[in-house]
This record gives structure tokens, sequence and C-alpha cells, in this order.
């Protein structure tokens, strides 16, 4: 097989199991969360007080990310942004105002950062790094993967617009207002669990230490924070599920 559908072939693939990149990063950043208070000195960039700025800085970076993703799925019409089925790719039509006309791939831009929220969060440089490793070879193909089926249905359209768009570092310069209204119906029904998540996953790590290292606390602002995103999560669940008033037309 030639490597360009060797590539396509395995973005693919990973494609189906995305979800899983996010446990792998759980599974590796939580004992080296819970070893950073023991042995401080094996992490060359932390200290015991910056231990509320590490867990409020990785918090503001998984909110830029989660804000990026609102922003893109709010402008977007229906059966656009990715591959959004089981079957494969779908793409009604090539997005190319708004978000879209200064990244190619906004969606994964905002995973990036709310997964690399966590990942600052156990103030280990070579976890962050090797995160941000793993994190360009996996999505690196699953973006091959999109590209290729873009370009053969959209052909010049997609090639035009991919010369003058970066693929993933946002090129600011040349920004296209979005055809379409922000839809808060559309954001509330895809993006419902973000925010919840991101909180959950903050105050499971702050429960961890607390058990593990006996603290006199958990963090109130995150489990404060928690609670309130999860009771939203399971609201918009049920409208979703039994209502039809986060259902627009085209969106």
């Amino acid at each position: 097989m030639a490597l360009q559908e060797e590539l396509e072939s395995q973005g693919n693939w990973l494609f189906k199991y995305r979800s899983f990149l996010p446990l792998v990063i759980l599974i590796l950043a939580i004992p080296i969360y819970l070893r950073r208070d023991l042995h401080p000195e094996e992490y060359l960039f932390y200290r015991e007080e910056y231990a509320s700025f590490l867990i409020y800085f990785g918090l503001a970076v998984g909110l830029a990310g989660l804000i990026i993703r609102i922003y893109t799925v709010g402008h977007t019409p229906k059966n656009t942004s990715g591959r959004n089925t089981k079957e494969g790719q779908l793409a009604d039509t090539l997005n190319t105002t708004g978000i879209y006309s200064v990244v190619r791939h906004p969606l994964y831009l905002g995973n990036f950062l709310m997964w690399l929220g966590p990942a600052i969060l156990t103030g280990h440089l070579w976890f962050i790094l090797s995160f941000i490793l793993m994190y360009w070879v996996y999505y690196e193909r699953i973006m091959f993967a999109e590209e290729q089926f873009l370009r053969k249905k959209f052909g010049d359209q997609y090639l035009e617009w991919s010369q003058q768009v970066p693929a993933f570092i946002p090129k600011w310069k040349g920004f296209k207002k979005s055809n379409l209204h922000f839809s808060w119906k559309k954001v509330l029904r895809k993006e419902k669990n973000g925010l919840f998540a991101l909180f959950l996953i903050f105050c499971a790590f702050d429960i961890c230490g607390v058990l593990i290292h006996n603290k006199p606390e958990i963090n109130l602002f995150l489990a404060s924070f928690t609670t309130f995103t999860g009771i939203l999560y399971f609201v918009l669940k049920v409208l979703k599920r039994k209502t039809t008033l986060l259902n627009e037309v085209d969106r």
C-alpha cells in the first residue's frame, strides 16, 4: 500500500477510536499528578506554591479549547465539520467562512487545548511534551484522511481554500465573517457534555489528591462548578431526547 493510502487508512481507523485518546491521557496523567506532591524534585518546573496556578491555568487552557469548539459548531450548517456517521465521512458543503477562514481544523484545535489543560495540571514538563507529540501523531493522520475526503468531493474549491488557510495554527489575517448566524440551540445540543467533562476531570484530579495525600479539603470552586455543569448536562440531555426545543432547521 502506498504511503498516501496507508496514512488515509490509518486516519480513518484512528477516527473510529478517537474517544480512547482522552482515556489514555487520563490513565497516564493521574499517577503523575499524584506523585507530584510526594516527589516534587522530579518535576523540573513545579513548586508547591504553584499548585493553584496550575489548576486555574490548565482550566483556562481547556476552556479556551471549548470556546473554539462552541464558536465553530455554532456557525456551521447541518452535515458538515467532520465525520459524524458510523459509515464514514459526511460533508454536504465546504465550510470556508468564520473560523474556517483562519484554520482548516478548528474542532481538532479545540480538542487539543481541552486535553492540554489536564496535561498541564500534572506539572510534569516531559509528560506535557509527550502529550503534544502523541496528539500530533494521532490527529495528523485523522486530519489527513479527512482532507483526502474533502479534496475528492470538492476538488478545486477545496484546493483553493486549503492553499490560503493553515491546517492547525490559525492565521488571523483574512478572516471572513460566517455566512450563518450563531446557533445556541445547536451548541447546546452538540456540545452539552464538554463543559461538564472538563470540570469533572479537574475535580476528579483534586479529589484523588485529597484522598491520597490526606489534604484538608477539596477545591470548592471545582466542586461547585462540577455540580452545576453536571445538572446542566442532564437537563439538556433530557430536553434533547424528550422535546424539540433544541432543534433548528438545517442546523
